[in-house]
């Protein structure tokens, strides 16, 4: 217990706290109820999507569309991928992200059907969003549950893991031990995700899904190029997880 307990107010709190800081809402999945009225509203573990927070966001996101076309835009996005490989998947998901999902709509002028493409994130005004950050939250895959440390999603989808280790231990165990072992393990998760940190609050590191250890890269600057050097887990998440810094580093280009 001492390793969870130290993990937990030495880093993983203080993160939470940053989070917060930078307005994402921010919620506990530790002891989660599932269904309906659950803590986040999953039938059950396996689901990695907060499906009732994506459709409010196409909702508010496409206010003109009828709601089956809504139904359809979230059928495409959270569709079945295990037969692919997670990269293909990935690119798939973030195809759809970044270009909208094509879904026929009737055309009330001439009559039959046509085809719009409905927005998932509004990437160039960040309070269009939802920012939710859950820690402790669980994934069942086919053989094992994992629970990262924190998981961000935007608009429900989960775009961030953040894996943290106490100080002391190299963040690189981060990686090696719980990143890898998800993307093998629960890589469904890793159908949305945009990006990956790994922690132990004075060594932070950010890669993406195909990255290994050696492509994972510091976050030295948060405003300004001239800034003194600073490494830590507070210039991390300033530096990528603010919101408006977020959408633009991995939002089309």
């Amino acid at each position: 217990m001492t390793h969870a307990y130290t993990e937990d107010q030495l880093v993983e709190q203080p993160a939470i706290g940053l989070f917060e800081q930078l307005g994402w809402q921010t919620m506990s999945a530790r002891e989660e109820t599932f269904g309906p009225g659950g803590t986040l509203g999953r039938e059950a573990s396996g689901e990695v999507v907060l499906m009732a927070r994506l459709r409010d966001s196409l909702g508010r996101l496409n206010p003109k569309v009828p709601p089956e076309a809504i139904t359809s835009a979230v059928d495409d996005l959270v569709r079945e991928r295990s037969a692919m490989n997670p990269e293909r998947a990935n690119r798939e998901v973030y195809q759809l992200l970044k270009d909208g999902i094509l879904v026929s709509l009737p055309n009330l002028e001439e009559g039959g059907q046509k085809a719009e493409r409905l927005r998932v994130v509004d990437w160039a005004n960040p309070t269009n969003n939802d920012f939710l950050l859950v820690s402790q939250f669980s994934v069942t895959g086919a053989l094992y549950t994992g629970r990262p440390d924190l998981v961000g999603f935007v608009n429900g989808l989960p775009l961030i893991v953040v894996e943290l280790k106490k100080p002391g231990v190299p963040a690189r165990a981060a990686f090696d031990e719980n990143l890898t072992h998800y993307k093998a393990q629960i890589p469904a998760l890793f159908w949305y995700n945009a990006l990956m940190i790994a922690s132990n609050g004075t060594d932070s590191r950010v890669g993406s899904l195909t990255a290994d250890w050696e492509r994972f890269f510091e976050w030295k600057r948060v405003e300004r190029e001239d800034e003194p050097r600073r490494v830590s887990l507070e210039v991390m998440i300033r530096g990528t997880c603010e919101k408006a810094r977020l959408l633009d580093l991995v939002g089309p280009h």
